[in-house]
């Protein structure tokens, strides 16, 4: 089936497939284009690595740890800072034919807005605000636990710049629908659902923990049925809006993917699965595409929120 059909829509953009790279597995966008047979216009868009006001060096080593299906991480948002990003890296991109979106986090209320305002005058396609790093010390998942907080952090970020927003939202909190919500309330053009999962590893040798940070982020096939349910709960308020979700949390393969997008997913993202398959949105698109034609959907925007829930449940 050709790439056309599986066109989509999002926050304002023309995704030419549903499938994008997320932020802190892809790099600042041109690492993963050495790859032999990656061509970026198969993809939605790639989520750039997360980027503070200033230069950060994250955390002390040891950073990534594997797990049963899956893998946990406490980088620290290692990155160049704002202005390095927008002087040296983004010129680069230029004239490549997908969306870049920029992951923005901060340790501050008024370093969102500021950090939003610098990339406001760029020419990047959209800012995703990460509220819910489990990796750093200062703000991180703060924000994205506390809605209240999460609605200031939009907010002053709408304030600040007039590209579309994509608040990316926590796992680890009491009601992300609520959260998701106050997000909306506040300005949001979109939520990427969910965010790594908190979680720990222990070396029983020293009886210390797998990260020098002690705990961090947990991703890959082990979290897909928390994130499936999250979007799915996330899109109980999201359809009112007619808000779109990125949907992500251990997308493995095409059936993986359409899950979540019966879930209520209008877009895709695909990270821990690009380390050992840097090239398997082919694989998700070919499948996406083969399940569009053999159940005559002819717009992948008609499969989106179309679970078919038990409505009828009686507890016992």
């Amino acid at each position: 089936m050709p790439m056309q059909n599986i066109k989509t829509k999002l926050c304002g953009l023309t995704l030419n497939s549903p499938v994008l790279l997320l932020s802190g597995c892809v790099g600042f966008g041109e690492e993963y284009t050495r790859i032999k047979g990656f061509y970026n216009h198969e993809i939605g868009g790639v989520f750039l690595k997360g980027t503070t006001l200033k230069e950060r060096l994250g955390n002390s080593p040891s950073r990534v740890c594997e797990t049963p299906s899956g893998m946990l991480n406490s980088i620290g948002l290692q990155n160049p800072g704002s202005d390095s990003v927008i002087n040296k890296i983004l010129p680069k991109l230029k004239n490549q034919s997908t969306n870049f979106i920029i992951n923005i986090s901060a340790s501050s209320i008024k370093e969102y807005g500021a950090i939003a305002k610098k990339f406001d005058y760029t020419d990047i396609d959209a800012i995703e605000i990460n509220i819910s790093c489990p990796n750093i010390k200062e703000g991180g998942v703060t924000f994205g636990n506390d809605p209240d907080m999460s609605y200031r952090v939009v907010d002053i970020c709408r304030k600040n710049t007039s590209k579309p927003i994509i608040t990316k939202l926590s796992p680890n909190q009491t009601d992300i629908s609520f959260s998701a919500k106050k997000c909306i309330d506040a300005g949001s053009d979109g939520l990427a659902v969910i965010n790594t999962v908190m979680g720990m590893g222990i070396d029983i040798k020293t009886k210390k923990p797998l990260l020098y940070n002690n705990h961090g982020g947990l991703s890959g096939p082990a979290i897909k049925p928390i994130a499936l349910l999250k979007v799915h709960q996330v899109y109980q308020v999201a359809k009112k809006f007619k808000i779109p979700i990125v949907g992500q949390g251990g997308i493995n393969n095409a059936n993986d993917a359409i899950e979540f997008i019966i879930a209520g997913s209008s877009a895709i993202g695909i990270g821990t699965a690009l380390f050992y398959n840097p090239l398997i949105y082919k694989d998700i698109n070919s499948g996406i595409s083969k399940y569009l034609k053999q159940n005559n959907i002819n717009n992948i925007k008609d499969l989106v929120g179309t679970l078919d829930i038990n409505d009828n449940l009686t507890s016992k």
